[in-house]
């Protein structure tokens, strides 16, 4: 059985991507009850947490699990984390009342995007000594 840390919520993100960098920045920013944890899709610990969901790999969605609870994937992962932040860009949430079907569409053309429009690194993100903690 896979242990995770307790009553944290894990960010699972696309570990070369320079916007999913700039995003995850943004969650631990505005993160303030500290309840993110972070891993790149491509670690060794990321594989290891999509299999014990029983998810295909992808490094193009952005997946949020909530040990023991459920996992959400794409624009749904999104919403939930929004939901948990001290942020001003909550309304964005007023696009969650539309069907995900729909809004998944413009997830998955900013997600085949992402690489030419922000570019990508050649490794994973290395977290700073201040953010290491909320990596796993």
């Amino acid at each position: 059985m896979m242990e995770f840390p307790e009553n944290k919520k894990i960010v699972l993100f696309d570990g070369v991507c320079n916007y999913c960098d700039e995003k995850v920045n943004f969650i631990i920013k505005h993160d303030e009850q500290d309840i993110f944890r972070f891993v790149a899709i491509q670690s060794e610990k990321g594989q290891e947490i999509i299999k014990y969901l029983g998810i295909q790999p992808t490094f193009d969605s952005i997946i949020l699990y909530e040990p023991g609870i459920a996992y959400y994937v794409k624009s749904e992962a999104i919403f939930t984390i929004l939901k948990n932040l001290k942020s001003s860009y909550k309304w964005i949430l007023i696009f969650n009342l539309m069907p995900y079907a729909i809004i998944n569409l413009v997830y998955d053309y900013i997600a085949k995007n992402r690489y030419k429009w922000y570019g990508k690194k050649d490794t994973c993100l290395i977290p700073s000594p201040e953010i290491k903690s909320k990596f796993l």
